[in-house]
């Protein structure tokens, strides 16, 4: 059986019926995970967009949708959006290299991204 449905815009089709689940929803990070990872990442209380704070958030949706493309190998439009977000987390970790080396190799080291 194949559930198809309207998110955004999109055409969603899935195999599994109890997949049925729109994508744009599916690729958002839970609001309170996502608290947790800016509070863990954050440069003071009320910061929310520096460079550390965005890799973190990156990092966990990128994470959340390696895990989704596990079980939905065909799902191309979602495998373009990870290429994009892997992209910008790079973009990104050049620009804390450059400006702060000391808080680059604290970033990498928390979130275990480099050897």
């Amino acid at each position: 059986m194949i559930a198809v449905g309207r998110a955004a815009g999109r055409l969603v089709h899935c195999i599994n019926p109890k997949c049925f689940i729109f994508k744009g929803l599916e690729e958002m990070i839970d609001p309170t995970k996502k608290t947790a990872v800016v509070k863990q990442h954050q440069r003071h209380t009320s910061d929310t967009g520096s460079a550390e704070v965005q890799v973190a958030i990156l990092t966990e949706r990128i994470t959340q949708l390696t895990e989704h493309l596990k079980s939905h190998v065909k799902d191309h439009s979602s495998r373009r959006g990870l290429l994009k977000m892997v992209g910008r987390r790079a973009s990104l970790l050049k620009f804390l290299a450059t400006r702060n080396r000391d808080k680059y190799l604290a970033v990498i080291g928390a979130l275990g991204l480099r050897k």
